[in-house]
């Protein structure tokens, strides 16, 4: 097997991000690369974090947890970014800086009796089934707005933003409408003025299409193959 050269991968990728945001007038700068390194080993995120990548994205509750224990660096931000268990919230809150996959008040209240617990504020995203595929999570693009309302009540959490996993394509331009349609739901829904809600985030893009994700307004992209290869799972 090859061997895999993540400085270079990075480097690649954060080129890329450089050039589809210059194509769309935006600042690179807005734009953070989320290294997924779910199932990878410590080695390879230490890898990153020589290159200059600090931020990681992980989608099991306790493995994140486990290398938090193992990596002690405190320049690390850590995402929490798979579908979350009511019952592992507490691997989560305190450790994650950000809940990408909240999708119902349930898990929403679960979140915030920890961090009440904690006394931590925790912040989240609103994950949104936006092609409305019948086997991915997410709340329907319809029902956001009144989910947000009722989450926005809670306490300490902090709504931050949309969050979605678009379709597996050949073509990345069929996902374009996707993220449009994310953007525009987020845009929607802050015109509401919910109280205390004011969302600036938009997690979409993965390795195959988080360039066209950035001209539509990505501000947080998710790429693992691109920068570790692909997973062998067992």
């Amino acid at each position: 097997m090859d061997e895999i050269d993540i400085r270079s991968n990075l480097e690649n990728v954060y080129t890329n991000i450089k050039k589809a945001a210059e194509r769309a007038g935006r600042d690179p700068g807005n734009v953070t690369l989320i290294a997924v390194s779910k199932t990878k080993p410590v080695s390879m995120i230490e890898e990153c974090i020589d290159a200059g990548t600090y931020v990681f994205g992980e989608n099991k509750a306790q493995e994140m947890a486990s290398k938090i224990t193992s990596i002690d660096n405190n320049s690390i931000k850590w995402h929490f970014i798979g579908h979350l268990q009511r019952n592992k919230v507490k691997y989560v809150v305190g450790n994650a800086c950000m809940i990408h996959s909240v999708d119902s008040i349930r898990l929403a209240e679960a979140i915030s009796a920890e961090a009440v617990k904690k006394d931590v504020i925790c912040d989240i995203l609103i994950e949104v089934n936006i092609a409305n595929e019948d086997t991915k999570f997410g709340v329907k693009k319809e029902d956001a707005y009144a989910l947000i309302k009722d989450i926005a009540g809670l306490s300490n959490i902090r709504i931050r933003g949309l969050m979605t996993i678009a379709p597996y394509v050949d073509n990345t331009e069929d996902n374009r409408i996707h993220f449009k349609n994310l953007r525009n739901l987020l845009v929607d829904i802050n015109n509401k003025n919910i109280d205390n809600v004011y969302m600036d985030v938009l997690s979409m893009g993965m390795t195959g299409d988080y360039e066209v994700a950035v001209e539509e307004g990505a501000t947080m992209v998710r790429v693992g193959t691109g920068i570790f290869g692909n997973r062998i799972y067992v």
